[in-house]
């Protein structure tokens, strides 16, 4: 895991550094008073480590809640010691007096030692593992050995039983064809599922940095399917994940042969002269960046937007943030500005150790130490099928977002030969936030409420980035909020005091919206595309199947 840990902070090196070396390290000084009281309180606790009848301190930590770690004295002690030294750093860290980064840095640097340094990640400290080692005569770690030696070849931690799922068998099933294709990507048109449709078509956007099916995962919490029984004649971006013939392709190249390809076809095919849109993450950046381009062309296509979990305004932009800075841009600009490519799995490894605990040595835990082979779940089979990006798209995307924040800035950055201003950009939005979101904070999806001048609507939905966005109203599950009087104040705080909380999911709200600038309902049509634009091959088509 070592090689893994490496990866996943060089997918964002340069951690003040310029080079990808080594980074002189920063100035800093702690908090005198804090310092004091943490020295304080660390005696005191080890203290009572060395007490006799020493028990495993009550803590909610699953890492240690079996039975076996407070049974075993070995492993009880080493779980306390761990778990003190492990607050003790973590309040260094909060000590630390330095500008905001450099703290934000500190500390993630520290969290990254503190998950990867716990007893319950070493066979030789994990009591439960050594438990069903004994339990099973040894079965487990033979079994956690062909784990291991699976994960190796496969080049990723398995998250879930990868081999009870396939692409177009038993994820991304909604029936459809694809309909256009070029370098970039294919074209899905639905099948419709009911009788009328309505006349504005829906085209939605995913993000390029993962697969389409994220939106068309199971039959009961796809969101295309649910667009599709709702009565929207519904198209689909399915991106090609890129390999060394796309090296060189640009922001520029995506969103002219893509975006603003996607939404001509679609009004080319169904004859319709506006359609409604929708961006999820990258996907709602480059929709809203889209949109930008064609409003200063005197164009305006798309009549409603709907923006998932996505930044247009990147000046909160989260954990995210401790990566960027002009030595890391430059590095990534000198190494693949010009052409290369930003290896998927990099990419993956590095978002899993923006939450390690939960998606890396949870798994490092049950699939090695214990054997086990972790239970199928679809969410996390997407999130496995990692997709490359072309280097000068992504070299020019952290430049102009994370690090300057142009797409804000009136005639900042230039898009296809035109200065962008997304203030020209006059039609309604619905932006939708998750409110426990670590890629794009809940701050960073309500600010895209404060850029367009037209009509738009704000929702918070409950959890995170992708489960608190793919909750079907069918499951009943968590809770969104609402402001009745439609007013957007300048902070999401603000929002967030005139909100009603309301249970289930957001996807009804969202529909009723969209559902108000559709149109009025019209004939479905019996085949796919139209004149030039024929059915190719069967959803979902086969640039979802190329593997990174």
């Amino acid at each position: 895991m070592g090689d893994g840990w490496a990866k996943a902070l060089q997918a964002f090196q340069g951690f003040g550094t310029g080079s990808g070396g080594t980074a002189k390290a920063p100035d800093i000084t702690f908090s005198p008073d804090k310092l004091h009281a943490l020295q304080q309180q660390y005696l005191e606790e080890a203290m009572g480590l060395f007490g006799q009848g020493f028990k495993l301190p009550a803590s909610n930590d699953k890492r240690f809640a079996d039975a076996s770690w407070a049974s075993n004295p070995v492993a009880a002690y080493a779980a306390a010691v761990y778990l003190l030294n492990a607050r003790t750093m973590m309040g260094l860290a909060d000590a630390v007096q330095a500008d905001a980064k450099t703290r934000s840095k500190v500390r993630f640097a520290v969290e990254q030692w503190v998950a990867a340094a716990a007893p319950s990640n070493f066979m030789a400290f994990n009591a439960e593992a050594q438990k069903k080692a004994l339990d099973t005569k040894g079965e487990s770690i033979a079994k956690g050995m062909q784990n291991l030696i699976h994960d190796i070849r496969q080049g990723h931690v398995s998250m879930t039983d990868e081999s009870l799922f396939e692409v177009g068998k038993n994820v991304a099933t909604t029936e459809g064809a694809v309909v256009f294709q070029n370098d970039y990507f294919q074209l899905i048109e639905y099948k419709p599922l009911t009788a009328k449709v309505f006349e504005t078509p829906f085209l939605m956007v995913p993000p390029c940095i993962n697969k389409f099916y994220i939106l068309d995962l199971q039959p009961e919490n796809s969101l295309v399917r649910y667009a599709v029984e709702q009565g929207h004649r519904t198209f689909v971006v399915s991106w090609r994940n890129p390999d060394e013939s796309m090296a060189k392709a640009t922001w520029d190249d995506y969103i002219e042969n893509a975006v603003i390809k996607a939404i001509n076809v679609t009004r080319e095919i169904t004859g319709a002269s506006t359609i409604n849109a929708l961006g999820f993450c990258v996907g709602g950046t480059m929709l809203g960046t889209a949109l930008g381009v064609l409003a200063a062309q005197g164009e305006k296509p798309v009549a409603s937007a709907t923006l998932l979990t996505t930044f247009l305004d990147f000046a909160d932009t989260g954990i995210l943030d401790v990566f960027i800075d002009e030595a890391f841009v430059k590095y990534r600009e000198n190494e693949m500005g010009k052409g290369g490519m930003m290896k998927g799995q990099d990419l993956a490894s590095t978002f899993s150790f923006l939450r390690p605990n939960d998606l890396v040595w949870n798994y490092v835990v049950g699939n090695y130490l214990k054997g086990e082979t972790p239970p199928p779940f679809d969410l996390l089979y997407w999130n496995s099928d990692s997709t490359n990006l072309p280097g000068p798209y992504y070299a020019w995307y952290l430049r102009n977002t994370y690090l300057e924040n142009n797409l804000i800035k009136p005639g900042k950055a230039t898009v296809c030969g035109h200065k962008l201003d997304l203030g020209l950009v006059d039609i309604p939005f619905y932006v939708y936030g998750s409110r426990e979101d670590h890629i794009v904070p809940i701050n960073g999806s309500y600010a895209s409420t404060q850029i367009f001048p037209g009509k738009r609507r704000f929702v918070m939905g409950a959890s995170g980035h992708i489960a608190g966005v793919i909750n079907p109203p069918a499951k009943n599950k968590r809770s969104h909020w609402i402001r009745a009087d439609g007013k957007l104040p300048k902070t999401h705080a603000q929002w967030l005091e005139g909100a009603v909380e309301h249970p289930g999911s957001w996807w009804s709200d969202w529909s009723a919206w969209l559902k108000s600038h559709a149109g009025k309902q019209i004939a479905a049509p019996k085949t796919y595309g139209k004149g030039k634009y024929k059915a190719l091959e069967a959803a979902p088509g086969s640039y979802v199947k190329i593997k990174a």
